[in-house]
């Protein structure tokens, strides 16, 4: 072993902050014997000192100055968040020799071929195993064991939160609002105060953003990823997946076809029989689609601070022992430069729920307009108010000629290009017999 310590300088001091300090000071002989030299904390920023209580961290350790901070550190580990000051700190850092590990999501999703390019030209690691999936270990695979293979899709569960309130809603037999659902994760500390980022989609297009330049070797931003959140699902959307055999879930998804890559976040049907429908609370869970390797997926806490800590630590022995041993990991290549596909090239099925008039001819009427954009039917439902007229197992026809005034069409559909299905989807909604696009939810193909 190596007596010359590594110096470590902490940014950020809060949840994941905290406990990566404290795993760091009670752990101090573990992590040296994994890293091949002492690991030794030289600062810690924090904007708050007084906030600090936990009794493992040395007050003599923490400060305000994140420039200071950085100075004559081996390794800067950036938990601050946000965009500034984390780029200017990553940058500084890089600039100054050091190895830089961090959970910044939003600040890769923004700027990572920026940082990767200064990791690269200062011949030095930037690791972030913990920005997407917590304690899950999904990037270095992406980055390293599947360097040899063509990944062609990147799918999952990203973020705890909405996990945790679509959870909720489906067990709770369809009598749990989203808001409810919302108050009782900030309740548990699943969501923040403002959980804007989590149930718009926000902070799961981030993750998306830094899999798919993973996993297809080409930049991909935030700006480039569709998004859209869970807001708009209701008890009724939960209670119609379940008659159907789905369990809605929040994807983030990324995908490498002919044409191009796409990349986006949507709530989406998942049928029970694939494994992303078991994850269940605040867990994640990543599927990767590769050439050679085939199927593969990873399951685990995605948030907390032990479970994150947990991912930074690793990064930090890795980036340590790659100093002593005088290298570097892999850099992120950026080399296929495949074209990025607009949000509306994007393929999907579609379940879409209509309130129509009950009466002969309507439902021909809506497929009529489907066929015209080249959308083919894959199966039909009728509502629960005509199960007790025709049963669960109703064919087209029954559904046409139960005899009440109005009646649900629940229409899913195969395969189509999120433009044609816009276009499709205003026209059915001006058909005269249609008197409500109740909702439209896209359906993950197995």
């Amino acid at each position: 072993m190596v007596e010359t310590p590594v110096k470590v300088a902490l940014l950020g001091c809060g949840v994941v902050g905290g406990a990566t300090a404290s795993g760091l000071l009670t752990n101090a002989a573990a992590f040296a014997a994994r890293a091949g030299a002492p690991l030794e904390i030289q600062s810690i920023v924090t904007l708050d000192p007084e906030s600090v209580t936990d009794p493992t961290i040395p007050r003599t350790l923490l400060t305000t100055d994140p420039h200071a901070a950085i100075q004559g550190a081996d390794i800067v580990v950036e938990l601050l968040g946000g965009i500034e000051p984390a780029r200017t700190a990553i940058l500084e850092a890089l600039h100054n020799g050091a190895s830089v590990v961090t959970a910044n999501k939003a600040l890769l999703a923004e700027h990572g071929p920026e940082l990767y390019a200064a990791a690269k030209n200062a011949g030095v690691d930037l690791f972030f195993e913990a920005a997407v999936g917590g304690a899950i270990p999904i990037l270095r695979p992406l980055r390293e064991s599947l360097a040899g293979d063509r990944v062609t899709r990147v799918m999952g569960i990203v973020n705890g939160t909405t996990n945790f309130v679509l959870d909720e809603m489906a067990t709770s037999g369809g009598s749990l609002s989203l808001d409810a659902a919302v108050a009782q994760a900030q309740e548990l500390g699943y969501a923040e105060a403002d959980p804007t980022a989590d149930i718009d989609g926000f902070d799961a297009a981030a993750k998306a953003a830094i899999l798919a330049s993973l996993a297809f070797h080409t930049p991909v931003s935030l700006s480039d990823v569709a998004r859209e959140g869970i807001r708009s699902i209701t008890t009724d959307d939960v209670a119609w997946a379940t008659t159907t055999h789905h369990t809605i879930k929040l994807l983030a998804i990324a995908e490498r076809t002919e044409q191009g890559i796409s990349a986006r976040v949507h709530p989406a049907l998942v049928p029970n029989e694939h494994p992303l429908a078991t994850v269940h609370g605040a867990f994640n869970a990543v599927w990767v689609e590769a050439d050679a390797a085939g199927p593969l997926m990873v399951y685990g806490q995605g948030a907390g601070g032990t479970p994150t800590s947990s991912a930074v630590l690793g990064d930090i022995v890795t980036a340590a022992r790659n100093r002593i041993l005088g290298g570097a990991a892999p850099v992120e290549t950026q080399r296929a430069d495949l074209p990025i596909l607009p949000a509306e090239a994007a393929e999907s099925q579609f379940q879409i729920r209509l309130m129509v008039e009950d009466r002969p001819g309507v439902l021909a009427q809506v497929s009529g307009v489907l066929a015209d954009h080249g959308i083919s039917i894959d199966s039909v439902r009728q509502s629960a108010a005509c199960h007790d007229a025709a049963g669960s197992g109703a064919s087209v026809k029954d559904a046409e000629s139960v005899g009440s005034a109005t009646t649900h069409l629940l229409i899913a559909t195969h395969h189509a290009s999120e433009q044609a299905f816009a276009a499709t989807l205003a026209e059915v909604s001006a058909q005269e017999p249609v008197r409500e696009i109740v909702s439209c939810i896209r359906v993950l193909s197995m």
